[in-house]
């Protein structure tokens, strides 16, 4: 394996020159630096990571807390992330902190001192002594669909979503209308789930209408939450006429549950997600679109803005728009 002597005798520097050339320090000449690059290019080089950090204070890492890595939300704003993240020489240290019950990982100070740089939060409630931990780090914090106090924040805004979604089925006709949300005891977010509720029961209200008990049920955010509670919605006496799912996925298992019970979508039963979900279009489903992507890189940009600043920094909070995407899982009601 090639050594810092190697590339230093192949340019013929000391090593202690190649380590500042390297790292970009302003003690070097132009002629000097670029010997040192050529050398270790030639040589394949690659100063180490640790070693790096060590001298300069940085580590060049974005330590990223989630509750989930294989749910369609989490896994695009980490794409939208990384990408940038990466094109800036930045890479992502992924800690999975679980959910509810089964959430049995607390942040530890051990686990995040002097190796990262910048932290981003998705969607995950923190205790109080892990918030107090991240504030003790001193970095820049960005938080995606959750608000933290003080540190910036990208999302959208979930009650105007929901709202979208059921005004839709409203001016459709639609009055016995179902609302398929989060488990609030399960949740990683809880004010996502209340958020989205509360904007169906807002728009039902201006119509002079209310949310039946019956017909407000619990998912898990899942395409299989979504077809057991669909299930439990058709099986009413007076079964709704048209659902608002908290999620595509969500909506999704209530058009399984509809297709199981011979139920036609959208005569019989109309239904709305939010999300935009990459399936969403395969299943002709309304929704309302959130630009999940978009919000992803629009927080590396946030960090990679605070990470540059060099005076106070000033709060960001940015609320991207939702739009609602008409398909063919929602009709006017039949009479």
């Amino acid at each position: 394996m090639t050594s810092i002597h190697d590339v230093a005798r192949a340019a013929g520097v000391s090593p202690a020159t190649v380590s500042r050339a390297l790292r970009g320090m302003d003690r070097v000449s132009p002629q000097t630096r670029s010997k040192v690059l050529a050398a270790a290019q030639e040589l394949s080089y690659v100063a180490s990571p640790s070693a790096t950090s060590l001298v300069s204070g940085k580590t060049s890492v974005v330590g990223v807390v989630v509750p989930f890595l294989n749910r369609w939300f989490f896994s695009s704003v980490l794409d939208g992330t990384e990408q940038l993240l990466r094109q800036h020489g930045y890479h992502l240290l992924l800690f999975n902190v679980g959910r509810g019950s089964a959430r049995t990982l607390m942040l530890d100070q051990r686990l995040l001192w002097k190796r990262v740089d910048a932290l981003l939060v998705l969607s995950a409630d923190l205790e109080p002594e892990e918030v107090a931990l991240l504030a003790a780090l001193h970095v820049p914090l960005v938080a995606v669909d959750v608000d933290l106090p003080g540190w910036d924040r990208v999302g959208i805004d979930d009650r105007h979503a929901a709202e979208l979604a059921t005004e839709h089925l409203l001016d459709l006709g639609h009055r016995r209308i179902a609302y398929v949300g989060g488990n609030p005891e399960e949740d990683v977010h809880l004010a996502t789930a209340l958020d989205r509720e509360a904007g169906v029961v807002a728009a039902l209200s201006r119509r002079g209408l209310e949310l039946d008990s019956a017909c407000r049920v619990r998912g898990d955010w899942t395409v299989r939450g979504g077809r057991d509670a669909g299930e439990r919605l058709l099986s009413l006496r007076q079964p709704p006429t048209a659902v608002v799912a908290a999620s595509d996925e969500m909506a999704i298992g209530v058009l399984c549950a509809a297709r199981e019970r011979g139920r036609i979508v959208p005569r019989d039963l109309s239904v709305v997600g939010i999300d935009d979900h990459d399936l969403a279009f395969t299943h002709d489903l309304t929704t309302v679109a959130q630009p999940v992507h978009e919000q992803g890189r629009l927080a590396a940009q946030l960090l990679l803005d605070a990470l540059a600043e060099t005076g106070p920094h000033q709060r960001q909070v940015r609320n991207l728009p939702v739009e609602l995407v008409v398909r063919g899982s929602t009709a006017p009601v039949c009479s």
